[in-house]
This record gives C-alpha cells, structure tokens and sequence, in this order.
C-alpha cells in the first residue's frame, strides 16, 4: 500500500468514495462497480480485511498509529469520508434529479452498467466450464431478484440490523445492489431516506442550540433505527470482506465471472424505460405507507418508441459508457505511476 500518496491522490480518492456513495444509494446500481471500474476494489477489500482481532488489540491496547497504518486507515478514511459527504450532497441531488429527470438518469445508470461488463470482461480470458455456469447463475440471480415484489417497511431493530447487514453487500459485491434489496425488505425510505434526514435535522438543531428534538419521539426512533443499521452496515462490511478476500485469493476466476454475471443480471433493475407499478386497495385506491406516500409494488418494463425523448435517453446512456471510459482512463494511470 502506498502511504505517501499526493493530494490529487487524495482527493481524487474523496471522488470514488462519493462515486461509491451515490452509486449504493441509487437502486440498482453498485458502488462495489465503482471500486471494480476504478481500480481499487482488491485495495478496498483487502483493507477492510484487516479490521480483525490484531487490529482491536492495537486499538485497546493504545497503539492507535500502529491500528491506523494496519488496517490503511488513510485509503479507508478518505473513501469512507467521500460516502459521508455524499449522503448529504450528491445523494440529495440524486434525489432531485431521479424525481424530475428520472429516465434520464436510469439511462446514465444502464450505460455505466454496460461499460463496466465491458471493462471487467475485457481482461478475463479464463473461460471454461466452471467460470461460464459461475456466469449463468449470476445472470439468473441478478434477473431473479430485479423482479421480485418489495415486502412491507419494519422498524423492528433485530431487522433493521440485518438490513444493514444486507444493504454493504452493494459496496463489497460489484452488480449487487444494497439500496435495490432494502427496496425488496420494505426499508429502503426508513433506511436511507427517514432516518439520514432525522441525522441531518438533528445535527442542524444542535448546531443552533435547539435540543427540543429531545422530546421527539419520532425523530428518536429514528436516530436509534439510524444507529442499528450503521452497526449492521459495519458488521456486513468487516463480515463480507473476509469471505470475499478469502473468495478472491482462492477462486479469483470463478468470483470474477459471477461478478459479470450479477452485473448483467442487474440491468433489469436499471432499465430506463420502465414505469412504476403502486399497490392498490380492494376499493382501488393506492395504499399509503406512514408518510402517506405511495407504496411500490414493482416496475413494467417497456420497449421505447422512437422519440426526441428516446434519442436523448440513448444519448445519456452513451454519457454513462463514456464515464466508464473515463475511469478505466485514469485506473490505468494510477497503475503506471503507483
């Protein structure tokens, strides 16, 4: 690991780490192929490895120079700094733009999605048996699971817990997308929508000297549900990082062609042209969650007929083969002068 990294370095390594945050909180869509297209995923699981048992016993024992350069607390810090920052700016202006621009940014999504099978394919050239069924079952896996029907939302700790568990899996397995699977538990608006804005509200309250939130036990809850999932986000993290090291180190081949498998399979859940199917009551009505919004049921896929509309879409979706692009552009020169 190179310790004296220069400030481009760092910042752009601030960049991934908001590529990776924006990219786990939009369905569908992995950070994990922002690591894997930027060239620092083995970097990234490989760090995470090394919060183990000799790293705690640094920690408590006081050496915390020694944990820090360990467990390469420098890469990790910045990329986890680069998530934070994100949840409270890029992912919000995500929010924005899928309300209002929203074929357009699933486009974006799908042209990212198609460049980075490219670019993890291009270099794979271990095909035989084994690697092509490893194929097979991330392609069905990744289809099964874009068209499952989401469950009912559950603030039920021990739950929520395993939803943080659960939602890293998008971070530490590149086509598998943590936010899409909240969606599918019914958690996805409480995990990353109710409970970041009760963080934001509340740090905004104590920053002008307002505590009154104290007294609010909606916006307690949700700072404790906030702070379950964070634990089973960290647990998830450490957990899948060493079965995914592991994984790595002893069926590289195998991994890697169930990683383009669960890549290609997540294009169902990525495809712009789709409209939003909500649940219904006997009377007709929508069904309503607690916040009085609509509940998903699913998405209906269609083909596009040939449109201004439709030739921007594909427009977008070459933008997203072009950032692809862009990325493996600057992975290969960072090999170079590493």
């Amino acid at each position: 690991m190179n310790s004296t990294r220069t400030f481009n370095d760092k910042l752009f390594l601030v960049l991934k780490g908001l590529g990776m945050g924006a990219a786990n909180k939009v369905p569908g869509v992995s950070g994990g192929v922002v690591a894997f297209v930027a060239g620092f995923y083995q970097e990234f699981i490989y760090s995470l490895k090394k919060v183990n048992g000799k790293a705690f016993k640094l920690l408590i024992n006081g050496r915390f120079k020694s944990f820090f350069n360990y467990i390469n607390g420098r890469f990790l810090g910045l990329l986890f700094l680069g998530m934070i920052i994100s949840y409270f700016s890029v992912s919000k202006i995500l929010d924005y733009l899928i309300l209002h621009y929203e074929l357009f940014v699933w486009s974006v999504f799908f042209g990212m999605i198609i460049g980075s099978i490219y670019y993890i394919n291009k270099d794979f050239n271990d095909w035989n048996n084994k690697t092509v069924l490893s194929l097979c079952l991330g392609i069905a896996i990744g289809l099964g699971i874009s068209f499952l029907n989401p469950a009912k939302e559950n603030d039920n700790l021990f739950f929520v817990f395993f939803c943080g568990i659960i939602s890293v899996s998008g971070m530490t397995l590149p086509g598998f997308s943590g936010s899409f699977i909240l969606i599918l538990l019914g958690n996805y608006v409480l995990l990353l929508v109710d409970s970041v804005n009760a963080l934001y509200d509340t740090i905004s309250d104590v920053f002008s000297g307002n505590f009154d939130f104290i007294y609010n036990e909606f916006r307690i809850r949700m700072l404790k549900v906030l702070a379950v999932f964070t634990l089973g986000s960290v647990t998830g993290l450490v957990t899948f990082s060493h079965v995914l090291s592991y994984i790595l180190e002893h069926y590289k081949s195998i991994t890697t062609a169930s990683i383009i498998g669960f890549i290609i399979g997540s294009l169902g859940v990525v495809w712009p042209w789709k409209r939003t199917i909500y649940k219904h009551l006997e009377n007709g009505e929508f069904m309503l969650d607690s916040r009085g919004e609509k509940i998903v049921e699913n998405y209906k896929r269609y083909l596009p007929e040939l449109s201004a509309e439709t030739y921007y879409a594909i427009g977008f979706i070459l933008l997203g083969l072009v950032i692809v692009v862009a990325l493996e552009i600057y992975g290969q020169k960072q090999k170079k002068h590493a």
